[in-house]
């Protein structure tokens, strides 16, 4: 709680003195009834009645009204570990009450918890200026192409072929994924996807992704459509896919920042190597991506990999028995000849179709 000035306190033992009732004298004051009964029943317990003693300072009255307990000195309070619950936050069902219950109950004279969810939301906010999104261990996996490219050479021919950077990153833990691959194709999108997943051991409950057009055939902001195989790959992996709204990258920021992440954490360290094989390439990358899920962050104090071990991993629903086998529909309409042409083949159909 705010303490009002001394000179508020002052004055409001001077307005009882006279005999004006509590009500009137917290309309006069602005000062709430209950806070302004706590004020007058600490000078009655301090011995203090108006009028005051000429030589008691300010600081003299706060001292008599607000002694210091054993604990009191800002110095003397247990800090919590900051760190720890902000990684407590991200399991289900865990809330910042819950945590400050527990703090309590260890540390009896530590912060109210008022002052307790200041001091993280403090604390919190230096992680990023931007919005902060809560995200429960396992629910949210981000997932994107970097803009950059890697030049790869045919050995051969000596043509160069540009690869694009697939990342995906969980939400709780930031554990990242990174994977190169030759298009942005729907082929190369849900197998990315599929090995992303064997790479975590596990499926979350959500796939957020841009509005890719591999993925998302119909951008939306209320209502978008999903790519039929994109949708099947989703079902068979009991995951849901949730594509960011059109022009709202927050909605994937998870993402935006690990794609800035592994631009320079892998793509600047390989800047000035030449790789003559996807395979290659991938093999050169993966060193630097267990580099990168291994590093301890300065705020949480943590890696990724720990963090993943921690809140994602227990909490991913399990890969099933058979990887996706990936698949394609196509709408045709039947020719004179009562054929459909598929990739240049020709398939004849029922005349009944």
């Amino acid at each position: 709680m705010k303490r009002a000035p001394m000179r508020t306190i002052r004055e409001a033992l001077r307005l009882r003195a006279s005999g004006m009732s509590t009500r009137e004298m917290a309309s006069s004051l602005s000062v709430g009834r209950t806070t302004l009964r706590e004020y007058l029943s600490r000078a009655d317990r301090a011995g203090l009645a108006w009028p005051l003693s000429a030589d008691l300072s300010d600081v003299d009255l706060e001292t008599h009204l607000f002694p210091l307990r054993k604990g009191d000195d800002l110095g003397a309070i247990p800090q919590p570990d900051w760190a720890y619950v902000h990684a407590e936050l991200r399991r289900k069902g865990v809330t910042l009450s819950l945590l400050w219950d527990k703090y309590r109950t260890v540390h009896p004279n530590g912060y109210g918890y008022s002052r307790y969810c200041e001091l993280y939301t403090r604390w919190e906010g230096k992680l990023s200026p931007v919005m902060r999104q809560r995200h429960p261990a396992g629910e949210r996996l981000f997932v994107d192409y970097a803009g950059a490219t890697f030049d790869v050479v045919c050995p051969k021919t000596g043509e160069v072929r540009t690869a694009q950077l697939f990342v995906a990153t969980l939400g709780a833990s930031n554990y990242t994924y990174v994977e190169a691959s030759w298009s942005q194709n729907l082929p190369d999108w849900i197998s990315a996807h599929a090995r992303a997943f064997e790479f975590f051991g596990g499926v979350p409950a959500q796939v957020v992704s841009d509005n890719l057009k591999a993925g998302v055939t119909k951008a939306c902001f209320y209502d978008p459509a999903i790519n039929r195989t994109y949708a099947d790959m989703a079902a068979h992996y009991g995951t849901a896919i949730v594509p960011a709204r059109p022009h709202r990258p927050k909605d994937k920021a998870k993402v935006e920042g690990t794609v800035l992440l592994a631009e320079r954490w892998i793509m600047a360290r390989l800047r000035n190597q030449r790789f003559f094989s996807l395979d290659e390439l991938n093999a050169a990358i993966r060193p630097f991506l267990d580099q990168l899920n291994g590093k301890v962050t300065r705020h949480l104090g943590a890696s990724r990999r720990a963090l993943f071990e921690q809140l994602d991993r227990p909490a991913l629903k399990a890969l099933p028995v058979e990887p996706y086998v990936y698949a394609e529909w196509k709408q045709c309409r039947a020719g004179l000849d009562y054929h459909v042409d598929i990739g240049r083949h020709y398939y004849s159909v029922p005349i009944s179709c």
